[in-house]
C-alpha cells in the first residue's frame, strides 16, 4: 500500500461516508415512495409525482445529496477507479437496512456477498492508481475533447435516447435494465463532469481561480442535466422493482461504465504496472460477484419465505424480467405478511 497517497486517503474516507449516506437514502426514499403511492393511488413508476409532496421522500433525497456531496469531493482527491467501486459498500448498507426496515429478507449467503464486496474493495484500494496532477480546467477540457472520449459520449447519448424514447415505453416496467441502464449511462458522464467541477473548485480554493473559464460552467451544466435524468429514472426503477434488484444492478452497470469512461478520459491506468491493473480488475470482479450473490440469494430467500417456488436455475436473468404486475403482487404480499 506504499503508493496510497494522502489525497487517495482523503478520497477513500469520503467515499466510505458517501456509501453510508447513499445506502440509507435508498431505504428512506423507498418508504417515501410507498407512502406517497398509498395516499395518491398513483405510483412513481407509472408517471406519478405525488412523492414530491412526501416529507419522507425529501428526507431520503437530502440524505442522498449529503452522500453525493461527499462523493463529489472524493473525486477531487482520488481517481474514479478508486472511488467508484467503493459504492458497493452502499449496497451492504442498503441490504442490511432493507432486511430490518422494509422486511426484504436477507439470505445467509447474502452475508457472503457482503464479505466479497468488502474484500474486493480492499483489493481495489490497495492497488489503486494515484491521482493525476491537474493544473487547470482547460487541461481537463483537452481530455474531454479527445477523439476516443467524444466517441464514448456520442455512443452514450445514442443509447440513452433509444432507451428513453423506444424501450422505456414498451418494456421499461418489465425489465429493470432499461431504467437502470439510463441511470448508469448518464451517471458515467456525470462522474466525469463532477470530477472536472470538483477539481476546478479545489484549484480555485488553492488560489487558482477556475471560475473565469467557460469550461467550468459547461461541466456544471452537464452535471445538472445528468443528475436530474438519473434521479428521475432511479425513482422509476425503485418504485417498479424490488430494492434488492435495483441497488446491485445499478451499481454493477454504473461502476463498469464509470471506470470505462475514466480510463478513456483521464488515462487512470497509464503508468501502472500490468500486475496492478490485473489486481484492480480482479478486485472489481470479486465486488461484482458479491453484489450478484447478494441480489440472487436475497431474492430467493424472499420467495422462499412466502412459500413460492422458483426453479434453482431460473437465475438472475429470469428475475430481472419480472414485470410491473409481479412488482405490484410483491408489494401486496409484503403488506399481507406485515
Amino acid at each position: 500500500m506504499g503508493g496510497f497517497s494522502k489525497n487517495n486517503l482523503k478520497g477513500f474516507v469520503l467515499a466510505l461516508l458517501s456509501s453510508g449516506f447513499i445506502g440509507t437514502s435508498f431505504i428512506i426514499k423507498k418508504k417515501g415512495l410507498r407512502r406517497a403511492a398509498a395516499v395518491s393511488g398513483v405510483r412513481a413508476g407509472v408517471g406519478g409525482y405525488a412523492y414530491l409532496l412526501e416529507p419522507l421522500w425529501w428526507l431520503g433525497m437530502i440524505t442522498m445529496i449529503v452522500g453525493e456531496v461527499a462523493n463529489f469531493v472524493a473525486y477531487a482527491f482520488a481517481p474514479a477507479v478508486l472511488v467508484t467501486p467503493l459504492g458497493a459498500l452502499s449496497i451492504i448498507v442498503s441490504a442490511a437496512l432493507a432486511h430490518f426496515i422494509l422486511k426484504e429478507r436477507l439470505h445467509k449467503l447474502g452475508i457472503l456477498g457482503c464479505v466479497m464486496c468488502i474484500s474486493g474493495s480492499v483489493i481495489i484500494v490497495i492497488h489503486a492508481p494515484q491521482e493525476r496532477a491537474i493544473s487547470s480546467v482547460q487541461e481537463i477540457w483537452n481530455m474531454a475533447t479527445q477523439t476516443s472520449f467524444l466517441l464514448y459520449v456520442a455512443s452514450v447519448i445514442v443509447v440513452v435516447f433509444v432507451l428513453i424514447f423506444h424501450l422505456a415505453p414498451q418494456c421499461g416496467h418489465a425489465n429493470v435494465l432499461v431504467f437502470t441502464g439510463i441511470c448508469s449511462l448518464m451517471g458515467s458522464l456525470s462522474v466525469m463532469s463532477v470530477k472536472a467541477v470538483g477539481t476546478s473548485l479545489k484549484l480555485t480554493f488553492e488560489g487558482k481561480n477556475q471560475l473565469i473559464y467557460p469550461e467550468t460552467w459547461f461541466f456544471m451544466v452537464v452535471v445538472a442535466i445528468c443528475v436530474i435524468t438519473q434521479m428521475n429514472y432511479l425513482n422509476k426503477a425503485l418504485d417498479t422493482f424490488n430494492t434488492a434488484v435495483v441497488s446491485p444492478i445499478y451499481y454493477v452497470m454504473f461502476t463498469s461504465l464509470t471506470i470505462l469512461a475514466s480510463v478513456i478520459m483521464f488515462k487512470d491506468w497509464d503508468g501502472q504496472s500490468g500486475g496492478s491493473i490485473i489486481s484492480e480488475m480482479c478486485g472489481f470482479i470479486v465486488v461484482l460477484s458479491g453484489t450478484i450473490l447478494l441480489n440472487v440469494t436475497k431474492d430467493y430467500e424472499s420467495s422462499s419465505f412466502r412459500g413460492l417456488y422458483h426453479p434453482p436455475l431460473s437465475s438472475l436473468s429470469a428475475r430481472l424480467c419480472s414485470g410491473n404486475r409481479d412488482s405490484l403482487k410483491h408489494d401486496e404480499e409484503e403488506n399481507s405478511v406485515s
